[in-house]
């Protein structure tokens, strides 16, 4: 029987650690190919390159685990693209997975994430799909308490297939000294960043803003993704990218006249 194709990408680029160690769980899965972007594109959310041209070329990144690995100019979405018609062509990936990221990517930051824009690309194109994220953003962080978590759910949804038009955000929260207490299903908490903008001055006495601010829960649910986090569980959000509200179309056809 022929192993599963699972596509890796990612948004921290293909040196990044994080996707080194989705690599090396994915291929205790399945044979694995590696469409991630040649340098960091953390915070994209879901760009594509329109007015650019785009480059994709062979990888040494990864050649020591004797992967079939490929760098891309553009974004993580332009990867997934580029993969589907490019580097897979008639090839149907049976998971597509990304990250695993720096950094956390629940509540509201799934919107700005690149890690996941990789996996709703994938998921828009048909294909089934999970973004994967660690709530520590050093370079050098510490995935050693995940890999089993990640196999699982790779299992798992290669097994049992992830609804059509859905993409799974998974966050693990940071190694501390407790073991993980298990996996949840949660929804979105209701969260946003407070952003203030520190104004400085260039050598040239020009102004320039550097963006700063802080995570903001307003949601005390105990259902949420960050409830999950905190409380030292995995997290997995499904998400769609169908963004109608569809709870306001009565109200705008009862209430507005046109």
């Amino acid at each position: 029987m022929a192993k599963p194709l699972i596509l890796v990408s990612n948004d921290d680029g293909i040196t990044a650690p994080g996707i080194r160690m989705l690599v090396e769980v994915a291929m205790r899965v399945g044979e694995v190919v590696v469409v991630a972007p040649d340098s960091p594109q953390s915070g994209m959310g879901h760009a594509i390159t329109i007015g650019n041209t785009l480059r994709l070329d062979r990888s040494i990144a990864l050649d020591d685990l004797d992967v079939e690995a490929y760098e891309c100019s553009g974004t993580p979405a332009d990867c997934v693209k580029l993969a589907k018609y490019h580097v897979l062509k008639d090839r149907r990936p049976d998971l597509v997975v990304s990250g695993i990221n720096h950094g956390s990517n629940s509540s509201i930051s799934v919107l700005y994430s690149g890690t996941m824009s990789a996996a709703i690309e994938a998921a828009i194109e048909g294909l089934p799909s999970i973004g994967f994220s660690l709530c520590d953003y050093g370079h050098e962080a510490n995935f050693s308490h995940i890999p089993d978590f990640v196999e699982q759910i790779i299992r798992q949804a290669i097994e049992n297939q992830i609804p059509e038009g859905t993409a799974l955000n998974v966050n693990f929260p940071k190694k501390n000294d407790k073991p993980i207490k298990g996996i949840k299903i949660c929804r979105q908490a209701q969260a946003k960043w407070q952003e203030e903008f520190d104004e400085r001055l260039d050598p040239h006495n020009r102004k320039y803003y550097w963006m700063t601010g802080s995570f903001v829960n307003f949601d005390k649910g105990e259902d949420t993704d960050e409830w999950a986090l905190v409380n030292n569980y995995v997290s997995i959000v499904p998400c769609q990218f169908d963004m109608t509200a569809h709870h306001v179309i009565a109200l705008l056809n009862n209430d507005w006249t046109f």
